[in-house]
């Protein structure tokens, strides 16, 4: 019974690191895919009839360009911390000629600019093109902290929430994250939206918990082995 114990244990560990070895393996494509849509020329950000075929698999991260007018009246504050310190993302809807709307993250300001709120005019006026990276949606909230539209209080950037309670129609399931060229702010979030602040980061332990599992594997033989030797001396030494 201790062996088959013993058998199921060591062929669970090395599975879980068989498991982590394709996962490390299954990451490293992912950061070279999204570091290769990164570098990318900008291509058009994807139109109303392509909207069902954006997934985060096949389209985050990549770099894409929109002209339109900006809803300055329309835009919310989402909560955010960044290496600026803590403040607000700036989403601003644009409007498209075709009448689509995309929000665009505008980038970082302060708690105090706009003096807490999210509608004054940062500019340009009339219509203007911004390049930056495509981001899906974010619903529901934070980590234990809900979104409150009815308050126009933002935890995450949840596109379809925030068309919701502004009115708009037509939005795409996705925004923008305007770069530095399309929201060149002062550096501080103090008199405009900073952009180009996305984070692209990829945890990459799997190695370490390989290497853990097979380990573990590795010490349930031993033990296995020092049973096996101990039962087989006690049976030598055992009175006929």
């Amino acid at each position: 019974m201790l062996a088959l114990v013993g058998v199921i244990v060591f062929v669970g560990f090395v599975a879980l690191g068989t498991w982590q070895v394709h996962r490390r393996a299954w990451k490293h494509e992912l950061i070279a895919r999204v570091d290769a849509r990164v570098h990318a020329e900008a291509v058009d950000a994807p139109r109303k009839g392509q909207w069902p075929q954006v997934t985060a698999a096949s389209d985050e991260y990549r770099r894409v360009r929109l002209t339109g007018i900006f809803l300055d009246d329309k835009s919310v504050r989402v909560r955010a911390s960044t290496e600026l310190g803590m403040g607000s993302w700036l989403l601003t809807p644009m409007r498209r000629k075709n009448g689509d709307i995309v929000i665009i993250n505008r980038g970082f300001v302060s708690p105090t600019w706009c003096d807490g709120k999210a509608t004054c005019v940062t500019g340009p006026e009339g219509e203007t093109t911004v390049s930056g990276l495509l981001r899906i949606s974010e619903p529901k909230g934070a980590f234990l902290q809900n979104n409150e539209p009815a308050n126009d209080r933002w935890f995450s950037r949840d596109v379809a929430a925030i068309a919701a309670a502004k009115g708009l129609d037509d939005a795409a399931p996705y925004f923008i994250d305007a770069d530095a060229l399309s929201s060149p702010g002062k550096g501080d979030g103090n008199d405009g939206p900073v952009g180009g602040l996305t984070v692209i980061a990829f945890p990459d332990n799997h190695l370490q918990y390989a290497i853990t599992w097979y380990a573990l594997a590795g010490m349930t033989l031993v033990g296995a082995w020092i049973v096996w030797r101990d039962q087989r001396r006690r049976s030598r030494n055992r009175p006929l």
